[in-house]
């Protein structure tokens, strides 16, 4: 036991000794080193020089992103402010743009103390000292503090500006679509427009209407972000309307030139015919002055003159719709042809007018009981339907047929003692005058039962 306790002290003592002559070296290394570099300098002095400069760089290196990052999200926010101020109401926008600005005053700031704070220490240069290295990491440190704070500030704006920011950028992707189906209506009708014209038809009114959407698509062209993104969906509805509908116009214009040709030809032919047929009114004229008393026919002395008057005043209106057609003036031509129409009506009534009523005192001088009988079936057909289902007549319907009853019965009393010239015309539109009295009768009748059910 006890030469291994010797054994053991032996082998304590080595490792000691191993342990101490490294430090013992060591130390008399460094001690060599001060005295060789001296106390105020040294390898060791520059190696915290060294390091202080390199968290000094890291703060820099670390601000400067964090500007990167606070100019690129302000970048974006500017942005979606536009879009909103593009988009919104006048409050929303202005709303919106106002807390950015506020924003931007304050980054404004941070930004002036980020240079400042750049420009305050060169981290590069060779007598950079320990200390000056050490205030400008603080000095960095403090305003990479204040970016984040408005990077922070500016996301927490961004969220807030995002269901505003939606629904304006809903807005805007409904004007791209909407301006390039005006633009391609517009196309539509100037290329309309060509062909009408290539088919030797000048539609000037179409040109000038075309022309007046100049304007209107150079405002289209000029964007939303200018004209506001209600303004702009209007304007580009509203050009494609128009747009459109010069085209179908352009696209009708020559079967409304073939249209109104028809027409022209057809009321010339129908003048042509009125010529024909106004031969029979004065021989007509003739006969009633000859077999009936003036009371029958006094009211159709003028016709022939009034037929011929209407039927020049039609030629010549006719021949202003043709020249306003070869002009293409298609509005003046359509309204000439109206003209037109109406004074034929007219002749032709008058014409037809002479003529019905020489058949009408024919006939009634050949058999007067056939009228008569006509109107008492239709009094008789009134009081039936006045009695259905009643003991006695509602007043409101007795008194005029009644009435009417009495007027038929004179008629017939004047034409029996009228000798050989009666008025029978008289006589018909007093006949008629009771028959009509019957059917509004019947009319206010029927009213009633409908009114009951």
């Amino acid at each position: 036991m006890a030469g291994g306790s010797g054994r053991g002290r032996r082998l304590g003592s080595a490792a000691v000794e191993a342990l101490v002559l490294p430090l013992v070296v060591a130390g008399a290394l460094g001690a060599a080193g001060a005295a060789s570099f001296g106390a105020g300098g040294g390898w060791w002095g520059r190696r915290g020089g060294e390091s202080m400069r390199a968290d000094a760089k890291a703060a820099r290196d670390a601000a400067q992103q964090a500007f990167y990052e606070l100019d690129s999200t302000q970048r974006d926010v500017r942005l979606a402010v536009e879009t909103v101020r593009a988009a919104e109401d006048g409050a929303t926008a202005r709303r919106a743009t106002a807390d950015f600005e506020a924003i931007s005053g304050r980054i404004d700031q941070v930004t002036v103390n980020y240079l400042a704070a750049l420009d305050a220490h060169d981290l590069d240069a060779e007598e950079l000292e320990a200390g000056a290295a050490a205030r400008a990491r603080h000095q960095l440190e403090d305003v990479k503090g204040q970016l984040g704070s408005a990077q922070a500030e500016l996301n927490a704006f961004l969220e807030r500006l995002q269901p505003v920011l939606q629904h304006a950028e809903s807005q805007l992707m409904r004007v791209t679509p909407a301006v390039e189906q005006a633009k391609r209506s517009l196309l539509a009708a100037t290329s309309a427009l060509e062909a009408v014209r290539g088919a030797g038809l000048r539609a000037d009114d179409l040109a000038t209407r075309l022309a007046e959407l100049a304007p209107e698509l150079g405002r289209l062209n000029e964007g939303a972000a200018r004209h506001g993104v209600a303004a702009t969906l209007q304007r580009a509805e509203n050009v494609q309307e128009r747009a459109d509908a010069i085209a179908a116009d352009a696209g009708q214009l020559p079967e409304r030139a073939r249209e109104i040709d028809r027409r022209v030809a057809s009321l010339r032919t129908r003048i042509q015919a009125l010529e024909t047929k106004a031969a029979t009114v004065e021989p007509a004229l003739s006969e009633l002055r000859r077999r009936f008393s003036t009371a029958c026919w006094q009211d159709l002395q003028r016709v022939p003159d009034q037929v011929a008057e209407t039927g020049r005043a039609a030629e010549q209106k006719l021949a202003e719709a043709a020249r306003a057609r070869d002009e293409q003036r298609w509005a003046d031509a359509t309204g000439a042809i109206g003209t037109v129409r109406a004074l034929l009506d007219t002749a032709d009534g008058s014409v037809v007018a002479v003529n019905e009523r020489l058949r009408q005192l024919n006939e009634v001088q050949h058999d007067p009981n056939r009228e008569i009988e006509r109107t008492r079936f239709a009094l008789r057909d009134a009081q039936r339907l006045a009695m259905a289902g009643r003991q006695a007549p509602d007043p409101r319907h007795a008194g005029p047929l009644d009435a009417a009853v009495g007027r038929l019965d004179r008629a017939v009393a004047t034409l029996e003692a009228a000798g050989r010239h009666p008025d029978y015309w008289h006589f018909l539109t007093e006949l008629a005058a009771v028959r009509e009295s019957a059917a509004r009768v019947v009319e206010l009748i029927r009213g009633d039962l409908g009114s009951q059910r």
